[in-house]
């Protein structure tokens, strides 16, 4: 690996505070190179800077917000390894369970986090996940999985109270007043907006969302319920429906 691409990638992490090695970032690099390469559509992009931008620099974003922690972290339908894998190479005192119901991408994060001690790669759907680690991890990323509320109700049971649901997400949708309201009903705490600007014209938020009480049973439900009747209907800033 030559360290041009492997400095430009630690030089970003730099700009977000972030400390990345030159060996980190080399893995990022290849990590970006794989996924180009890979057969199976993991990404629609296919240009190396844009992934770095719109991937890359995305995922790394989400390790300057402070409740990304810790000892153990869930990401929901990893698919391409984006944020689980990053944070997994950034982070390896974070033991990241990589969360891809769809089994040939589970197959190939498997292929892919095969040198990463802390990472283990489950395919299964979070509502059955959810059965067998209720509220046993300390953070729950999701990025890309759905929209706000389906995924609010997807990942709380997976937190532990007192950790955090850490959301990727756009300016716009962080304004939907409805993922306050979806948070109470599963023991959250309202969303705080982090802003982030990982690539120029981003426009990006990241959501966390502190657990503070026993999300009910009756949460998640049957799968396919979430994205198919949401707990909450989208609502604006100002609370139009």
């Amino acid at each position: 690996m030559k360290h041009g691409p492997a400095r430009q990638v630690a030089d970003l992490a730099s700009s977000m505070g972030l400390e990345v090695s030159l060996d980190q970032a080399g893995h990022l690099v290849a990590l970006i190179d794989r996924v180009l390469h890979e057969p199976q559509n993991l990404t629609a992009i296919e240009d190396v800077a844009e992934a770095v931008e719109r991937h890359l620099a995305d995922s790394l974003a989400g390790l300057t917000v402070p409740e990304l922690a810790g000892p153990t972290l869930v990401d929901l339908g990893s698919g391409g390894g984006f944020p689980g894998l990053v944070i997994a190479m950034v982070r390896p005192d974070i033991a990241v369970t990589l969360l891809e119901s769809e089994r040939r991408k589970a197959e190939w994060l498997t292929r892919a986090s095969v040198d990463l001690r802390n990472v283990r790669v489950v395919a299964d759907r979070s509502e059955s996940f959810a059965v067998r680690e209720r509220e046993t991890h300390t953070t729950v990323t999701a990025r890309a999985v759905a929209p706000v509320v389906p995924t609010i109700e997807l990942a709380a049971p997976l937190v532990a109270l007192g950790g955090h649901l850490v959301l990727w997400t756009s300016e716009a949708q962080a304004d939907d007043a409805s993922a306050s309201a979806a948070a109470e009903l599963v023991g959250l705490a309202a969303p705080v907006a982090h802003r982030v600007d990982p690539f120029p014209g981003a426009r990006r938020r990241i959501l966390t969302f502190r657990k503070v009480d026993p999300t009910p049973h009756r949460f998640p439900r049957r799968p396919g319920r979430a994205t198919s009747r949401p707990l909450i209907a989208p609502v604006g800033p100002k609370g139009e429906r």
